[in-house]
């Protein structure tokens, strides 16, 4: 297949916010597709393609591509072929070996295919084909039913192999996609609530944890092989040698557990969310240690957990992780649930999560079966541009705008980020450094006042709440935002949505907290 054709189906999603529209022109595409192509596609779709990183950044790509061909010539394949020599490049010798197959790529595609693929190297499409329309769009192809699908994806992590084995694979197939041990999953995610109260309300019975404010991994364990990945599912085994050492303690030769990872002070208090994030990101050791701690477990030596129900797979948790189980109580008792949170807070943490005993673990879900309640609500949200600052921040880039995810395009385009506000507090020196130096590299344009970037740098912001506002589009504003940190674990496609942020108003405008 042409790249013309699959980049002429993401204009057509993209312009369009029927969910029935974007299936009906995923499944087209999909059906066509040899069975060579699928796993490329899909990661082209997603902004993720199957090499990962290929070392090429927003400004080498600013030209690196030369002149535009003027008919399409290039295949799916060509472009497949392209990313692999640019994800091998190292050593002596890489920065021209990339430089020369980013020319010979670019000058083989057209103006729109230069764009295209700029897009997807740097991990931000704004097509509109979120992976759940994606999903739905497999189906449709493959005539398989849809939850299927979504579970196949949910347990392999991986989208484009669901989709070769739901187009090309035998009857069953599907079906047969179940936990391994090795490979990653999709994890759970959690909804929001204003107070302990409000959560119990909406899930009854439940294990009301600390929610740590610390860095999410998953850990497999096969024997004495160990692998830890992030939540995204990258690998960081050789980054957190202390994570390893602890889960080969523990009395199971297989295990798959969910939990985070933090650095403590010497009091055993949480050190603050960056200098965890600090460490967890350095390719080699540091003084500062992780310690981890879980909150759930997948499989347990050859059984399957994930379908029983939380209050189950506690029980192996406490069994197998013993003082490494993040504390918690179960409770349908509001006023137990708000202690356990008063405890979380005093002992340093974000807050708590509160987690329906009954239920599975859904994983790559976001229900009403976890939900999480901090103090302080915290949005991670992505950064549109920087204005230069003033006064002793003068040479810096401080003052940022900050923008919300709109899957739907409800206030612009399908995909894209609705602006919510600009902060430049809790911005220290470091930050300040560090954004002077980062955001030219990914800048798109500037004025005399700012330096305006691509949405793919997502930072998690404090807020007291929202309020109404005219001036942004999405009808909101935030009130009182700080910045804790840039969020280096997450991309542009995991920031919180304005509808999140919009139902902080309906909830103040109803006499909830925001």
């Amino acid at each position: 297949m042409l790249l013309d054709e699959l980049v002429a189906t993401v204009g057509r999603v993209a312009s369009t916010r029927s969910r029935l529209a974007k299936v009906d022109a995923l499944a087209e595409l999909l059906s066509a597709l040899a069975p060579a192509e699928i796993v490329p596609a899909v990661g082209y779709l997603t902004a993720k393609p199957r090499q990962g990183r290929v070392g090429v950044g927003w400004r080498t790509l600013q030209g690196g591509m030369g002149d535009p061909a003027e008919a399409p010539t290039l295949t799916v394949l060509d472009v497949d072929d392209a990313l692999g020599r640019l994800a091998a490049a190292a050593g002596s010798g890489s920065a021209a070996e990339r430089t020369s197959v980013l020319r010979d790529l670019g000058s083989r595609a057209t103006d729109r295919e230069q764009d295209f693929i700029a897009r997807v190297i740097l991990g931000e499409l704004r097509s509109g084909a979120l992976e759940g329309v994606l999903a739905d769009a497999i189906a449709r192809a493959a005539d398989r039913p849809g939850d299927i699908v979504r579970r196949a994806a949910m347990l392999s992590g991986d989208l484009g192999e669901t989709a070769r084995i739901a187009l090309t694979g035998a009857p069953g197939d599907l079906e047969a996609v179940g936990l391994l041990v090795g490979r990653p999953v999709l994890p759970m995610l959690a909804g929001t609530a204003p107070s302990a109260t409000a959560a119990i309300g909406q899930v009854g019975e439940a294990s009301v944890e600390f929610k740590l404010d610390g860095a999410r991994i998953q850990v497999h364990r096969s024997g004495d092989e160990v692998r830890v990945f992030t939540r995204n599912l990258a690998d960081i085994t050789h980054r957190v040698p202390e994570v390893v050492e602890v889960v080969r303690g523990f009395p199971a030769r297989e295990l798959i557990l969910d939990g985070e990872t933090l650095a403590l002070d010497e009091g055993g208090a949480p050190r603050p969310f960056q200098e965890t994030m600090s460490r967890f990101g350095a390719e080699a050791a540091r003084e500062v240690v992780l310690h981890p701690w879980f909150f759930d477990v997948l499989h347990v030596d050859g059984r399957d957990l994930i379908d029983e129900p939380l209050a189950a797979r506690l029980a192996e948790l406490e069994r197998v992780a013993g003082v490494h189980r993040i504390p918690g109580r179960v409770t349908a008792d509001a006023e137990v649930a708000e202690r356990v949170a008063r405890d979380a807070l005093s002992a340093g943490h974000e807050g708590i999560v509160v987690k329906g005993v009954e239920a599975p673990y859904a994983a790559g879900r976001r229900g009403a079966s976890w939900i999480k309640v901090k103090p302080v609500l915290t949005f991670d949200l992505v950064v549109l541009a920087a204005e230069w600052g003033s006064g002793r921040r003068t040479g810096w880039l401080s003052n940022l705008h900050l923008g919300a995810r709109d899957p739907q395009g409800e206030f612009g385009e399908p995909g894209g980020f609705v602006m919510v506000g600009k902060t430049f507090k809790g911005l220290t020196d470091d930050l300040l450094r560090f954004q002077t130096e980062r955001f030219p590299e990914i800048e798109t344009r500037r004025t005399a006042h700012a330096v305006f970037v691509e949405p793919i740098t997502v930072v998690e912001i404090a807020i007291d709440g929202v309020q109404r506002s005219s001036r942004y589009p999405g009808g909101i504003a935030l009130r009182f935002a700080r910045v804790k940190g840039y969020r280096d674990d997450k991309g542009p496609g995991e920031a919180d949505t304005i509808q999140s942020l919009r139902a902080l108003l309906r909830g103040a405008d109803e006499g909830g907290a925001t």
